[in-house]
């Protein structure tokens, strides 16, 4: 079953921000940690970066066609884009939101989500391992 992992402005460049916040991964360390996760869990994970809303919220479109399931970390986009939500909305598989970081841990612009409200489910704060947690929990929801 494939994937479709989408993630949104900034991670593409995970070497140059706060270690602290976001672990030691470069983004191409992470493309392949959550590629190795989604085989050891029966899935095929098409992972995307890209800092354009459009570009997102064609993806979205493409997965909603292909009726693909999405695990998205939207990163600020989470915060404002109804594009992102209403595009993320048409899916007719599941929906899973991630974060490396607990955006409900930092300041206070971050604590809202217009994805949530329409996620099957949100994994934050366990850095990659959010994406490992999230292919667990689509792979269970896929059964």
């Amino acid at each position: 079953m494939k994937v479709l992992v989408l993630n949104g402005p900034n991670l593409g460049r995970l070497d140059l921000r706060d270690s602290a916040m976001y672990g030691s991964m470069n983004f191409e360390s992470l493309k392949s940690f959550i590629k190795s996760e989604a085989t050891k869990n029966g899935l095929d994970a098409d992972v995307r970066q890209s800092d354009s809303e459009v570009e997102i919220i064609q993806w979205l479109h493409e997965a909603a066609e292909g009726s693909i399931p999405v695990i998205i970390n939207p990163a600020a986009f989470t915060h404002y884009s109804y594009a992102i939500r209403d595009a993320a909305e048409m899916l007719k598989g599941p929906l899973i939101e991630v974060h490396i970081s607990n955006p409900l841990k930092r300041e206070e612009f971050r604590h809202t989500s217009v994805i949530s409200g329409i996620a099957s489910g949100t994994i934050a704060g366990f850095g990659p391992d959010s994406y490992r947690l999230a292919l667990i929990a689509l792979k269970e929801m896929l059964k």
